[in-house]
């Protein structure tokens, strides 16, 4: 595809802006911030939310929505999943009727628990053979270091996928197609969630042990949501399910991680907030992952004491307690 709009100027809405043009497409980030767009265009970079990194030259930035969407056949949207919708009203009438949607946030909107590709729809009433997913485990920073890494394109169309996939590959990122959807979405949005009990376990001074249990349980619950839900169970075991949860429970770059590390250490969670710089989808995500699987009666047991951590104010600590005393069972079970 030769004409690409990001929509947004954040990290990795600028990292894989920089992936676009790298790999050959003309590219216009939209911005917020007048200063982010001199800085783009005249000196190819963005230091506010990427200091150090030289964009292409293919690249460059505007304020106003109508500029960038002008004849983009790649409309990649990265903005906070729970302004999407907002976002979406006033973008949508300027898009290319033939126009392809890419979704890069990982969330699932609180009140109707919709992934991010549902709501795209919903709101723009593009078809989902329209609309691709992208997710992995893809750090931004690390991305942005050409370190070399891969990705997943999921659509429902096989065509689209594979057109997003040519649009995306570069000698650092390799991307892959996957038909699943709903499985690449939900293991993006469900892996914050449990990145957020991985830094609070990594505050508390737990060792790897602990981590590595918790990684692996909560894989386990995330699949047994996504399976619910319809989606491919050999997913969580790839780049967008295991990969994904792996390089954000781990990485001190992961915004998610790096807020539980913060409660663990018993910082309140009010302050957690004031220093978070970039949002950290798991803090918003936790109560509609966790009200979408009490509606298919799926338990997602560290799901449930996050969420009790973020909205009921309980103690991390407590939170490890109450997890290690349920009943034990069978490590393949339904909960």
């Amino acid at each position: 595809m030769r004409r690409a709009a990001v929509l947004c100027a954040g990290s990795w809405g600028t990292v894989f802006a920089k992936v676009l043009a790298d790999a050959g497409a003309g590219v216009t980030l939209l911005a917020r911030e007048p200063d982010v767009v001199t800085s783009i265009n005249r000196c190819h970079t963005n230091p506010r939310y990427l200091p150090g990194l030289t964009l292409p030259d293919r690249l460059d930035a505007t304020l106003e929505a109508a500029e960038a969407l002008r004849g983009a056949e790649l409309v990649v949207i990265a903005v906070p999943s729970q302004v999407l919708r907002a976002c979406l009203a006033r973008w949508a009438p300027l898009v290319e009727p033939s126009a392809v949607y890419v979704s890069l946030m990982k969330g699932i909107e609180l009140g109707s628990q919709l992934r991010m590709s549902e709501v795209i729809q919903e709101v723009t009433g593009a078809a989902p053979e329209r609309i691709a997913v992208v997710s992995g485990p893809n750090l931004a920073r690390e991305i942005a270091a050409e370190q070399p890494a891969a990705t997943v394109v999921a659509s429902v169309s096989d065509r689209v996928a594979r057109a997003v996939q040519a649009a995306c590959w570069t000698p650092y990122l390799r991307p892959y197609t996957n038909p699943d959807v709903i499985g690449c979405e939900l293991a993006g949005a469900v892996k914050n969630v449990i990145a957020l009990a991985a830094g609070m376990v990594e505050g508390m001074g737990f060792g790897t042990n602990t981590i590595a249990s918790l990684i692996t349980r909560g894989l386990a619950e995330t699949t047994r949501l996504g399976v619910a839900l319809g989606a491919d169970p050999l997913t969580f075991a790839g780049l967008a399910g295991m990969g994904d949860l792996v390089a954000t429970c781990s990485s001190p770059l992961s915004r998610n991680r790096t807020f539980g590390e913060k409660l663990g250490r018993g910082v309140p969670l009010a302050q957690a907030n004031a220093q978070q710089h970039q949002v950290a989808e798991g803090v918003r995500s936790c109560r509609p992952v966790l009200d979408l699987a009490r509606s298919l009666d799926v338990q997602m047991p560290i799901t449930e004491q996050v969420e009790r951590v973020i909205h009921e104010g309980l103690a991390p600590l407590d939170a490890v307690k109450e997890l290690m005393s349920r009943e034990p069972g069978p490590e393949y079970r339904a909960g």
